[in-house]
């Protein structure tokens, strides 16, 4: 099987495990880092930025399938001749910080730039569903991108700069949303579904729960100081998705 091949098929078996450095984590040593440990823990897929030479750097260090985060078209079609298995246009989670703001149609838009310039090259295309829009907006959303051909949805959690909430009850209130979206999602499409944001050891089963063919955990991961802590957060989130899969087969 092809690197995305292999992707596929833990989608199809509700166990895929994406590890993201981050869309705006430009540190080549700690992408390294977070992408050693994703492979020596078994993770499914990494997610990195779409700066050229940390493509070409993490694209000669690991055969895992490597998915490559802009909201940029341009960015993101040169990140498939630069040997990107997959394109993820998102996650806007962290741009919210910077004041910036996505509705449906700026996605809609994007989603449809980026198909024009990649023309006839067939690549794994999945988007991000922006956590800020109402649900009912997701869904129209996603229904529209499950007509245009895009294989994987990601949801997210709202982010707020007036909220009050800090620390960890942030991170689950945050969790909470994108698990709730997910189920949402499930009910409205065929499409497979990444659930993302605050998504750790302890949030990982819920999102399974929801409906998630797979899980984008970044925070819990590429916020660790150390590759050994690293490796043995991936590991127990492989562990919990792989758990979910066997539950999966038994029901079938």
């Amino acid at each position: 099987m092809s690197r995305i091949d292999l992707f596929k098929h833990a989608l199809e078996e509700k166990r895929a495990v994406k590890v993201i450095a981050g869309i705006d984590n430009f540190d080549i040593e700690n992408i390294k880092k977070v992408v050693s440990s994703a492979e020596s823990a078994h993770a499914t897929a990494v997610d990195i930025c779409a700066r050229e030479d940390i493509i070409k750097e993490v694209r000669s260090m690991t055969e895992l399938p490597i998915f490559v985060s802009s909201i940029v078209p341009s960015e993101l079609v040169k990140a498939v001749e630069l040997g990107a298995d997959a394109i993820e246009l998102g996650n806007f989670d962290v741009l919210y910080k910077k004041g910036m703001s996505f509705d449906a149609n700026d996605v809609l838009s994007l989603v449809e730039e980026t198909k024009s310039l990649l023309g006839d090259r067939e690549v794994f295309f999945s988007v991000t569903i922006p956590g800020e829009i109402a649900i009912a907006d997701q869904i129209a959303l996603a229904v529209k991108l499950e007509s245009m051909g895009i294989d994987l949805i990601q949801t997210e959690g709202h982010y707020s700069h007036e909220s009050n909430l800090s620390g960890a009850r942030a991170l689950m209130d945050r969790a909470e949303l994108t698990i709730s979206n997910t189920i949402e999602l499930n009910r409205n499409i065929e499409m497979p579904i990444m659930t993302a944001t605050g998504i750790n050891p302890t949030t990982a089963p819920f999102a399974f729960a929801a409906g998630a063919s797979a899980i984008g955990c970044g925070s819990c991961v590429n916020k660790l100081n150390s590759t050994i802590s690293m490796i043995a957060t991936i590991s127990s989130l492989v562990e919990i998705a792989n758990k979910n899969a066997v539950k999966i087969a038994e029901m079938v």
